[in-house]
């Protein structure tokens, strides 16, 4: 064989393995924008809140041959998560399995989660209740571990309850709620707490509260959960997705 033909042949083969490279990033790169999105709506439909999906570093391609994934993390679009405005919450979901099954659509080994509350979500999560509309401010002190709403603008009358965790759910006490010496009206009381209660009882995947803190700025949850089974996707998803989770399935 002579210096020209191996030379053509090694231009051969260099743009045929480029072209097959570019081919193989193209897909994976269009595979995992599909996955993404119905990953992130199956989420959303579990979640009850729009959120940014973002998948592990195994290959999609990969991942179209066995369905598994070794990890989701999910990340809230910090307008509300549920009732709670403002809340912003940070998952990550292991070992997910999409072969569908008898019970539903995949499984989830195990999960976990980092949620944030910024007081200003805390206000305006209660004023949005009918009881809430006499509330002003909300501040929060990390050493005595408690919450304080202020009622009407001169800040006489105060409200103070103290948020923990027992059993796996978060409770809320109420320390102090007086005005000028007097007591607060109990449905005032009762509505604030109500409110404070759901908005930090939203546990998304089976997932259930381990610890609670009060922080300058607001209260930091953290969640874990076990196994757990994914539903059958959302009528939307599967008219767009013919039933499967984009391309996985």
């Amino acid at each position: 064989m002579t210096q020209r033909k191996r030379t053509r042949l090694v231009t051969i083969s260099v743009i045929v393995v480029a072209a097959l490279v570019a081919a193989l990033v193209g897909a994976e790169v269009y595979v995992r924008n599909r996955a993404t999105t119905c990953l992130a709506q199956s989420f959303e439909s579990e979640l009850g809140t729009g959120v940014d999906v973002d998948l592990s570093w195994k290959p999609v391609l990969l991942q179209l041959a066995d369905k598994q994934v070794p990890s989701v993390t999910l990340d809230s679009d910090d307008s509300a998560f549920g009732p709670a405005k403002e809340m912003q919450v940070h998952a990550v979901v292991r070992n997910v399995d999409l072969r569908d099954t008898a019970e539903g659509a995949g499984t989830i080994g195990s999960s976990s989660a980092e949620v944030d509350w910024p007081t200003s979500g805390i206000l305006a999560t209660v004023q949005s209740q009918s009881v809430g509309a006499l509330i002003s401010d909300v501040t929060a002190d990390p050493e005595a571990g408690t919450l304080t709403f202020v009622v009407g603008g001169d800040g006489l009358a105060e409200l103070t309850v103290r948020p923990t965790v027992a059993d796996g759910m978060v409770t809320v006490q109420t320390v102090d709620a007086s005005v000028l010496g007097f007591g607060l009206p109990n449905s005032l009381v009762d509505g604030i707490v109500e409110a404070l209660t759901s908005g930090l009882q939203q546990y998304p995947l089976g997932m259930k509260a381990t610890s609670l803190a009060v922080t300058d700025s607001g209260v930091r949850l953290t969640l874990d959960g076990g196994r757990y089974v994914l539903p059958e996707n959302p009528e939307g998803a599967q008219q767009q997705n013919q039933g499967s989770c984009g391309v996985l399935a």
